[in-house]
């Protein structure tokens, strides 16, 4: 099993951030570029994969903003049947908790998704999951280009919410609060790798 992680966004470069939008600045208590988490985490599980020796393509190792559909290309080029993509974000909007989409209908990317959503209540049973029960299972659907352009099973995690300031203080710009995010997709690859793979 591969897997193909996708840090949504763009991150800093030269201290000038590269996707519009995608932030919240609480002033003196601390700003949030959504391009740098993602890329915190995802470098964060990529340290746990290489421990573990699971295969995985970074694929916008870029600082800059990769185009969606050159996202979905790289990721279309791997062996659709042995890999899945995981595209990382943190919510905005505000709400409060985390989510886990996928696209429309009964696919793999459900089953992946309740993994995800089981290991993510595991590893943080204080906080909200928001969840869509109407198709039988925990996560949401949602045309986003990454879930219905790509071959393979892909889910979109969206941790917490930077516009809410208690999310944000206590774990989104916190390096424990972020170790817990990248534990919880490390734990749940493994499963989804050992059950699904």
């Amino acid at each position: 099993m591969i897997v193909l992680l996708d840090n949504g966004h763009g991150g800093l470069i030269n201290g000038k951030y590269q996707t519009n939008g995608k932030r919240k600045d609480w002033g003196s208590k601390g700003i949030i570029y959504e391009g740098e988490f993602n890329r915190a985490i995802v470098n964060g599980i990529i340290e746990q994969l290489t421990e573990l020796q699971i295969p995985y393509v970074n694929i916008a190792p870029e600082y800059r903003d990769v185009r969606l559909e050159t996202r979905v290309k790289r990721a279309n080029k791997l062996p659709k049947n042995n890999c899945f993509y995981l595209s990382i974000h943190s919510n905005a909007g505000g709400g409060k908790g985390s989510e886990i989409f996928t696209s429309p209908g009964n696919t793999k990317s459900d089953k992946i998704a309740t993994i995800f959503g089981e290991e993510y209540k595991e590893q943080f049973p204080k906080n909200h999951l928001r969840t869509d029960f109407s198709d039988g299972d925990l996560d949401k659907e949602q045309r986003f280009y990454v879930l219905t352009k790509t071959k393979m099973p892909a889910i979109l995690t969206e941790s917490f919410f930077m516009d809410n300031f208690d999310e944000f203080n206590t774990i989104l710009k916190t390096k424990e609060g972020r170790q817990q995010i990248i534990n919880y997709h490390v734990k749940a690859i493994l499963r989804v790798k050992k059950e699904l793979f």
